[in-house]
């Protein structure tokens, strides 16, 4: 009987997973052929555009004043349809084995320059002795810049940035500490679903692809955060059990100690 139970919790489990597999590659199929008409639209309001750009005729003013709306719409679902993309596409990884430190100096040297002209100071504290981690480059620069994004939106007056890595027993830990506008808890229970978003213009996916990125890798990600104080947005990367191109050496030391111990004991 509790066999039986089990055998059907599984199957149900396993038709769901397919069932949300499949949900996924239709939305992602549907986005990508959204974006092929698109194009065409926001090619043609840019050729309207130009046509009366040079216009002094009050209602072609009119005009150009409608299409430029809809081409700031047509941007708008633009971003959107990209966003959703990455976020359907977050799970297919290409893991290699990886300095941790040195992905995250990456991100931050490609916002250093934005930081600045937003008055936010970027403070690091990498450990020296993390362990290889399996990352894929592309997909973990793209959840840290997400996160990157998220804590200098939070700082529109500047503040201080805190970004840091320590080893633990089952893994590396990465903080990103922020101290500004903070969250609610209201906001900070929904700050990971897709589409939700406090943000004028914002998709609400980019904290949603952070996680599903960060969760293909193996690991987890959490937020804490008080309104007025700040946000701290904490990632988990497990250590792999055997790094890629470990096995062949392993299974030669193994295979090569027998013969040791015989030449040892027919000596």
């Amino acid at each position: 009987m509790d066999g039986n139970s089990s055998r059907v919790r599984d199957d149900v489990s396993q038709r769901l997973i397919d069932q949300y597999t499949e949900l996924a590659r239709l939305a992602g199929a549907l986005a990508h052929e959204i974006k092929n008409p698109l194009s065409t639209i926001r090619l043609n309001l840019e050729l309207l555009a130009e046509d009366f750009a040079n216009s002094d005729n009050p209602r072609e003013r009119r005009a150009l004043n409608r299409i430029q709306i809809v081409q700031r719409e047509c941007e708008r679902l633009q971003t959107i349809l990209d966003d959703f993309l990455k976020f359907t596409r977050a799970d297919r990884l290409n893991l290699e084995p990886a300095n941790l430190n040195e992905e995250i100096r990456r991100a931050l040297q490609f916002f250093a320059a934005q930081a600045r002209e937003a008055n936010i100071r970027i403070m690091d504290f990498l450990a020296s002795n993390l362990p290889t981690v399996l990352l894929d480059r592309a997909a973990f620069q793209t959840a840290l810049q997400n996160l990157l994004i998220n804590a200098l939106q939070a700082m529109p007056k500047g503040g201080e940035l805190v970004v840091r890595t320590v080893p633990s027993p089952e893994g590396v830990v990465i903080d990103l500490i922020d101290n500004g506008c903070g969250m609610d808890p209201e906001t900070l229970a929904h700050a990971f679903d897709a589409f939700f978003t406090t943000k004028r213009g914002g998709t609400g996916l980019g904290l949603p692809t952070a996680r599903r990125i960060i969760e293909a890798h193996g690991g987890c990600i959490t937020a804490q955060s008080e309104i007025g104080r700040g946000t701290q947005m904490t990632i988990k990367l497990p250590i792999p059990r055997q790094l890629p191109g470990e096995t062949v050496a392993s299974d030669e030391r193994a295979s090569e100690s027998p013969r040791t111990e015989k030449q040892v004991s027919g000596g």
